[in-house]
């Protein structure tokens, strides 16, 4: 790659970089705190929908293990940020070392999200020697795993009382930077020879393992990769809503989250990036609806019925496998 192509790629994520940064000044400064919360959640949701895209939409894996690796990545956050006190009075019977440590918000992020990865490299090694819909029932079953583990463990998660009254520690200015970082690494990945890899694998795995690639690795690795940044959503969700409970993560999650992939491309990050956007807006915009008129549950038979209408118009979903062309080079 030359200078002049070197620089143009990268001009082309530092100016919506900023550009980004310049709309959360300005959000932050019109916008009252419920607004921001929304905005928060939307920017949780494109870590969430991108990230799954990476194991759903590159390698043509169907996981539906994204909530599980939520539940670590928050449970281990919020442990890492309590105060001591309140581990005393909530978690009397943690280990000492434990007990006594407050770590900062960013680095216990960092930390959920490396115990995010590291499960999903523990299961993968049984669960990613499937395929189709075995795969999706096993990854299902590992989410109801995490649920049943964290509903029981009473001494270090509270069990079905989960932990409350956490510090409110998620802002737009922790939120971004996280979106993000989850963009560049998917777009860096999805334009590399790994990338093109997991294409291939998602593709004719029998053609790709004709040409020396390493199936199991690869699937592996993009589980490990897209668990880390659900671990970091995990972990900032729960620091959003300030409270999490082993029913927050739940399989209507992770439908949400698929829903978000299949109707935005698999495989196309863009795509990932509006569906998310576009969902997690009309969710709460029927909020309202929920609320004054009884129509509990509008918002999931909505996101049911377009993903019906995709399936059924356009399988490959708004931007299929591609992404816009001005964000890529001419021979990518």
């Amino acid at each position: 790659m030359t200078a002049e192509r070197r620089n143009t790629a990268a001009l082309r994520f530092v100016l919506p970089a900023a550009a980004a940064f310049v709309l959360a000044y300005v959000l932050q400064t019109v916008l009252d705190d419920y607004v921001m919360s929304i905005v928060n959640f939307v920017g949780i949701n494109i870590i969430l929908a991108v990230s799954l895209n990476i194991t759903n939409g590159m390698t043509g894996l169907f996981s539906l293990g994204h909530p599980g690796f939520m539940a670590i990545g928050g449970y281990v956050t919020a442990i890492l940020t309590l105060p001591a006190a309140r581990k005393a009075m909530f978690l009397p019977d943690l280990p000492a070392w434990l007990a006594g440590l407050q770590a900062p918000f960013v680095p216990a992020l960092v930390v959920g999200g490396l115990c995010a990865a590291a499960t999903a490299l523990v299961i993968g090694l049984p669960v990613l020697r499937l395929k189709g819909h075995y795969l999706a029932v096993a990854t299902m079953g590992f989410l109801i795993i995490v649920q049943v583990l964290i509903t029981n463990w009473d001494s270090v998660t509270r069990g079905p009382l989960g932990l409350n009254g956490l510090a409110d520690l998620t802002t737009v200015w922790q939120v971004l930077p996280w979106v993000l970082l989850t963009l560049y690494v998917s777009w860096k990945v999805k334009f590399s020879s790994l990338g093109r890899t997991m294409i291939a694998v998602r593709e004719d795995e029998l053609a790709a393992q004709c040409l020396g690639v390493n199936l199991f690795f690869t699937r592996v690795l993009s589980l490990a990769l897209g668990a880390f940044f659900a671990g970091v959503a995990g972990g900032l969700w729960a620091h959003l809503v300030t409270a999490i409970t082993p029913s927050s993560f739940s399989l209507i999650m992770a439908f949400n989250i698929v829903v978000m992939v299949v109707v935005g491309g698999s495989g196309s990050i863009t795509g990932s990036l509006l569906a998310a956007v576009l969902f997690t807006v009309l969710t709460e915009a029927f909020r309202p609806l929920e609320e004054h008129y009884g129509l509990y549950g509008i918002g999931e038979i909505l996101m049911a019925l377009v993903l019906i209408l995709i399936l059924i118009y356009r399988p490959g979903g708004m931007l299929g496998t591609r992404e816009p062309r001005f964000l890529v080079d001419d021979d990518g």
